[in-house]
């Protein structure tokens, strides 16, 4: 019986060493948190471009352009002679203001100074630097920013929230050229 104890122990000990299985993970990623992601930055979207929509709507007053880049702009003052436009490095000069959508002025611009800012090289939020671009010396043009043109999900750690579209009129004093090739 000794000698079946001791080949019953070495039975079990010798089979009971086998090599390591992979371990199946705990939770399992399937992506949902990125579509869910998607779909409600989809809605908002839709919900901001249905506010834009309207406001164009009802001012008849202004001509509103739609823009490349996703956002909508008039003229209150425009010239028709000039052809010059600021491009990557060009300094220009304007003054701003921001508004909401519903037209509660945010920063007047005595709070926003008159700004000197190099196209493309400087960090502006991604509506007003592709809205300068749009511009002559002179102009007056008012924008209208979808949150994601404009300070989208952080806002200014300021006075502008997440997800705020908004209005913002826009005077280019000076265009200074600095790039070597004509323009």
């Amino acid at each position: 019986m000794r000698h079946f104890l001791l080949f019953l122990s070495f039975f079990t000990l010798f089979f009971s060493c086998k090599a390591p299985e992979a371990r199946k993970p705990v939770s399992i990623s399937s992506g949902s948190f990125i579509n869910e992601s998607i779909n409600r930055n989809k809605e908002l979207s839709a919900r901001e471009e249905a506010r834009i929509q309207k406001i164009i709507k009802e001012d008849t007053l202004n001509n509103y352009i739609a823009s490349d880049g996703g956002f909508w702009y008039y003229y209150e003052k425009k010239d028709t002679l000039a052809t010059t436009t600021a491009k990557f490095g060009d300094i220009v000069n304007f003054n701003y203001d921001i508004k909401n959508l519903n037209g509660d002025l945010i920063y007047n611009q005595k709070e926003l100074d008159t700004v000197n800012y190099a196209i493309d090289q400087e960090d502006l939020f991604f509506g007003l630097r592709e809205g300068l671009k749009l511009m002559k010396e002179g102009e007056i043009v008012t924008f209208l920013f979808p949150s994601y043109q404009a300070y989208g999900y952080y806002g200014d750690d300021h006075k502008i929230g997440t997800n705020i579209p908004l209005i913002s009129r826009v005077t280019l004093n000076k265009i200074t050229k600095q790039s070597t090739k004509e323009n």
